[in-house]
């Protein structure tokens, strides 16, 4: 976040790609620098070096822009998703509010300056999503920060032949790759939402993607996969939120892997429970992803290993079976519930 000290930014609003992975970074600073590229308003203008090998960023939009988008001043992303303005408008159903006029974007930012005091004060859209534009804002989310775009530009005279530094050039030696149209990119037209082509190829690709919610056609799944299990969100929690759409059959965390299979006795109450996920599943606090698990295989390679897990060779996350003691029937010796097995007995030694 910025903080305003007299007429300048203390620090910019960075996503965390363009900040880049160096903790001790330096920036320079420059009051009134440069003008806003959208709404032609003098702001602080920053300039930094991302990391080793990278090339130096800047700001590219004052912060008052960067507030009413929630995007970042220099790669005019979402900061919470990771998402071209179009794509994060388009999967939650938004209508900008901001003018796009020149004259009128002035403005805007000039009475709205003020009153903006959090990152995103407009951009507040819990509840005002269907179901399934969450689900398609969470397939396309970005899950962490891209370093690779903090890279140097290629270099265009390598590209023609012509470039004689050789090592010493600061620009990529490699040809370009990928659809030409990407780089035809206009800045403002990205801010407010317009003729991007990168946010129409996320959704188009989006659009076709199967749901992972979306109800199997095997019948007789009636599992979930819940992952991001964490914290306070442990079996008994997971048990009171998913028994709320019926009954279930067992509930199995696997602590190691942060997450939990949730099997329900009817396909219906599955189905019922994933519906009501589309919109968000949160169970004490915590943000959970749900997604229908996989049909058991099968074969004699399933045979064996159910075989295994019945004689209690391995154990699972929370639901591991305990054998019985010895003698008892049917128990499980192991080497270390064997007497014999411990070399010679206390009368042999004396």
């Amino acid at each position: 976040m910025a903080a305003d000290v007299g007429d300048g930014v203390e620090f910019p609003i960075l996503c965390e790609t363009c900040l880049g992975d160096n903790p001790y970074v330096r920036m320079t600073r420059e009051a009134n620098g440069r003008e806003c590229k959208v709404c032609t308003r003098p702001f602080t203008v920053f300039r930094w070096l991302p990391g080793r090998g990278m090339r130096y960023k800047k700001t590219e939009i004052c912060p008052t822009c960067a507030k009413l988008k929630n995007v970042c001043q220099t790669c005019i992303l979402d900061l919470e998703h990771g998402l071209p303005v179009q794509a994060r408008d388009a999967a939650l159903g938004i209508e900008s509010s901001v003018p796009q006029q020149a004259g009128n974007r002035r403005d805007y930012a000039a009475r709205t300056a003020g009153s903006l005091e959090v990152v995103g004060g407009e951009t507040d859209f819990s509840g005002r999503a269907d179901p399934a534009g969450r689900e398609m804002l969470k397939r396309m989310a970005r899950k962490g920060p891209y370093y690779k775009r903090n890279r140097a530009h290629v270099c265009s005279f390598f590209v023609r032949g012509l470039c004689t530094r050789g090592s010493e050039c600061p620009y990529r030696h490699e040809m370009p790759e990928g659809d030409p149209e990407l780089s035809k990119q206009n800045l403002v037209d990205r801010y407010h939402g317009n003729n991007d082509p990168v946010a129409r190829r996320m959704l188009a690709r989006a659009s076709k993607r199967p749901s992972a919610l979306a109800p199997p056609e095997d019948k007789s799944i009636t599992t979930l996969f819940v992952m991001g299990v964490e914290g306070a969100a442990g079996q008994r929690e997971l048990h009171d939120h998913f028994g709320a759409y019926g009954e279930l059959k067992s509930v199995s965390v696997a602590s190691k892997g942060a997450c939990a299979f949730v099997n329900f006795t009817t396909r219906a109450a599955a189905e019922a429970a994933a519906q009501a996920a589309q919109a968000g599943c949160v169970v004490a606090g915590q943000t959970l992803r749900v997604a229908w698990g996989k049909p058991r295989p099968k074969g004699p390679s399933a045979e064996a290993s159910s075989a295994g897990a019945g004689s209690g060779s391995g154990t699972s996350g929370r639901t591991a079976r305990i054998p019985a003691p010895p003698g008892a029937a049917g128990a499980a010796l192991y080497p270390s519930q064997d007497p014999t097995a411990h070399g010679a007995s206390a009368g042999s030694r004396a």
